[in-house]
């Protein structure tokens, strides 16, 4: 499960409001990425892109010195724009996954969304803390994450 149901509904809504980030905020994220990672990133839809680039900015606001927290929170999302839904079938489709439902593809697709996204970033070559977090970030903590990271990164995913 993603979160709690009060992440949920602020996300729904969230999402329905995106707007697109300015030029300030897509120069950070064109600085922070490669440029097979800034494709990824660019190539969701706009909330997807407001979504991650808040998380960034929350992570590097508290740890400005962690560029590799800072990147798992802008890309950890990534694998969402392959399932092509709105706001209205993602909130639909994380209901099917706490039932246990699969649902139809696109559903599925989104589930999936973190071991899709860590595929491509480890193909784009993001460093492994980037794709570990994005493989595993609605689960529980890997082992190759300290309790402070992890907490931090969780943090930033729920707050923004």
């Amino acid at each position: 499960m993603p979160g709690p149901p009060s992440h949920l509904v602020r996300r729904f809504f969230s999402f329905l409001g995106a707007r697109g980030l300015d030029a300030v905020e897509q120069r950070w994220v064109s600085d922070l990425l490669s440029d097979a990672e800034a494709r990824l990133f660019w190539s969701q839809p706009v909330a997807d892109q407001r979504h991650g680039h808040d998380c960034g900015r929350w992570v590097a606001d508290r740890s400005p010195d962690r560029v590799d927290l800072v990147r798992a929170a802008t890309l950890h999302d990534i694998g969402k724009r392959h399932a092509r839904l709105g706001a209205i079938g993602r909130a639909v489709a994380t209901v099917f996954a706490a039932l246990g439902i699969p649902g139809p593809a696109a559903f599925q697709q989104y589930t999936r969304h973190g071991s899709v996204g860590a595929a491509e970033l480890a193909a784009a070559g993001a460093e492994s803390l980037v794709v570990a977090f994005t493989e595993s970030h609605h689960h529980d903590r890997p082992d190759s994450f300290s309790e402070s990271d992890w907490e931090l990164l969780k943090t930033a995913d729920h707050l923004t």
